[in-house]
């Protein structure tokens, strides 16, 4: 899953962006207002975590920004202030949660799962598709109640596309979500076909079904129709 980070504080931002990294999401950051506003129009995330004092702007205009999009990301807002007008004020823009600093990189990683799961599972600590059981919290696969060991990125591929079940996924759509913006703008998308290539085999050889289809010159759906 694709977070955003925008904090202008250095020391906070890379340790953020480290524990989130570690954790397997991919992540990328912004240090002021313009920065951030620009991404948050050109790019879609699954998490956006935003402190509210930006240079150039506001975290709140951010907020703003996402629901006048009608995006469909996450939203935390970190702060160093206790407020409650702050808080009533980011939850009335649409923000899902609130932080205040200083704060435990493993709380925040708890609510971003939170809401995660919450946005795209309907709140469900295991995810179920068919045969298919997922474990976010612990990256745990199984098939037929049997473990399936996949790299991190083949679970990360394999939790956005039954988050996405039925949808056309491009190949540019999928190297953003998973491996960032870096690729989106290269412009290069075969090395997503051994990934997807990879993955396949590994459902298959565990007895799964074979869901993921290949729409050519389209890209990829993952879907039991």
């Amino acid at each position: 899953m694709k977070i955003l980070i925008v904090e202008d504080e250095k020391s906070l931002r890379e340790s953020i962006k480290k524990y989130l990294d570690y954790q397997g999401y991919v992540c990328e950051v912004a240090d002021d207002y313009a920065s951030a506003r620009e991404k948050v129009l050109s790019f879609s995330y699954d998490c956006v975590v935003v402190d509210i004092g930006l240079p150039g702007g506001s975290g709140f205009d951010i907020v703003a920004e996402l629901k006048n999009t009608v995006s469909k990301s996450g939203i935390i807002i970190i702060s160093a202030k206790n407020a409650l007008d702050d808080k009533i004020r980011g939850l009335e823009l649409g923000s899902d949660d609130y932080l205040t600093k200083p704060f435990h990189l493993s709380e925040l990683n708890a609510r971003i799962q939170a809401i995660l799961r919450r946005r795209n599972f309907g709140g469900d600590k295991v995810i179920i598709f068919n045969e298919i059981k997922l474990w976010p919290d612990s990256r745990r696969v199984t098939i037929k109640e049997k473990p399936v060991e996949l790299t991190e990125k083949e679970y990360n591929l394999l939790e956005y596309l039954i988050a996405s079940k039925g949808w056309l996924l491009t190949k540019a759509a999928i190297a953003e979500h998973i491996w960032g913006d870096e690729y989106l703008q290269a412009g290069e998308y075969d090395f997503i076909y051994s990934h997807i290539k990879n993955l396949r085999k590994k459902l298959l050889d565990a007895g799964c079904g074979d869901y993921l289809k290949t729409i050519y010159g389209s890209g990829y759906r993952f879907s039991d129709v």
